[in-house]
């Protein structure tokens, strides 16, 4: 997984990032957008555009917010 929304995207449901990823990997959860890790291309479009800056490089995920990086995997299943 190349990058992973984290606690500031809950209950947001902003898409800016979404308008900008070219491989339309972001899908809507219950309460906030996750990555699908394996259509990921790791471009990074996403982040700038995020307007409550929410998506983070895997492993510069704040570490308050690494719970994130496996609740965005477990929304896809297993890799």
């Amino acid at each position: 997984m190349a990058y992973v929304v984290a606690d500031p995207c809950v209950k947001c449901k902003y898409t800016d990032c979404v308008a900008v990823c070219p491989v339309d990997c972001f899908y809507e959860g219950k309460n906030s957008l996750a990555i699908h890790p394996d259509e990921c291309i790791d471009c990074g479009a996403c982040v700038p555009a995020c307007p409550v800056n929410a998506i983070f490089a895997l492993d510069e995920t704040p570490r308050k917010w690494t719970p994130f990086i496996r609740k965005n995997a477990e929304y896809y299943g297993p890799h």
